[in-house]
């Protein structure tokens, strides 16, 4: 039995499936606040996801994370920086914001350094595979002076936190050059598999490529990486701005993961 009080801010399939299987295993009380909540035409499915899984939702991030320990941030990366910022204005001395959103190494350094100024403690994380199928027992890396204290706390639920680093920024810039590599490939691979159908080719293109890399299903990986995309699209192409912004924070150019992102988003936007 657990009696740690976590909150949610951000109810989307990451916040809803994390929230799920803490209560579940470790029976944990959870809140969630998400901005859907704010629109009735929005806010059924999430009222009714709340309600089969035993989350209470609350009508403000304040009020979700009222007397809570542990308050994740799980939005999106474009708004990882707004929630920081408000959490500043509510969050309480021995509460720890985790912000597991894609943002870039930077971002986060902002978010951390906002939070500090008020005395209040950040934890990074980075989440390095899709969850769907570990749920919480993806990987995360974390990162900030509480991160090892605070992975060691979430591992006890059942999480897989490592900690990497106490400065903020590591563990962000372990995920976003993995994604340049991994989306890349989504993107490249979504191309290249459509452009064979067209030319009636696929066979020999997937040949060919199984005599340079043997141990992959070619196949196989096109179309799941092709569902993947059309599924998560607009989430990974916001995820890709975040690498193209960590590269040109760097000086180096950021076309190829700005082209990532429009790749992504495309496919996911032809789905809708």
């Amino acid at each position: 039995m657990s009696n740690t009080r976590i909150a949610f801010i951000g109810y989307g399939e990451v916040g809803q499936l994390f929230a799920r299987q803490l209560i579940a295993g470790t029976k944990a009380s959870v809140t969630a606040y998400d901005i859907k909540l704010d629109a009735p035409e929005t806010a059924l499915p999430l009222v009714a996801q709340a309600s089969r899984d035993g989350v209470r939702l609350a009508q403000s991030a304040a009020e979700a994370a009222d007397g809570v320990e542990l308050v994740f941030s799980a939005v999106t990366a474009s708004a990882a920086q707004d929630v920081a910022r408000e959490a500043a204005s509510y969050l309480r001395p021995g509460q720890i914001l985790f912000d597991i959103n894609s943002a870039s190494p930077n971002t986060k350094a902002r978010c951390a350094e906002g939070l500090a100024g008020r005395g209040l403690d950040y934890v990074e994380g980075a989440v390095m595979a899709p969850v769907a199928e570990p749920g919480i027992k993806v990987s995360i890396l974390t990162g900030g002076a509480k991160a090892a204290p605070f992975s060691d706390r979430l591992n006890a639920l059942g999480m897989n936190l490592r900690p990497v680093a106490e400065t903020i920024g590591r563990a962000s810039a372990t995920k976003l050059c993995r994604s340049i590599m991994i989306k890349g490939l989504e993107a490249l691979i979504i191309d290249s598999a459509r452009a064979s159908r067209h030319w009636g080719v696929s066979d020999d293109v997937f040949a060919s490529l199984a005599e340079t890399f043997p141990s992959i299903d070619w196949p196989r990986l096109a179309e799941t990486m092709d569902a993947r995309v059309a599924r998560h699209g607009i989430r990974r192409a916001a995820e890709m701005r975040e690498a193209a912004a960590m590269l040109a924070e760097m000086g180096m150019p950021p076309g190829l993961s700005e082209a990532i992102a429009d790749a992504h988003e495309r496919r996911a936007r032809e789905n809708s």
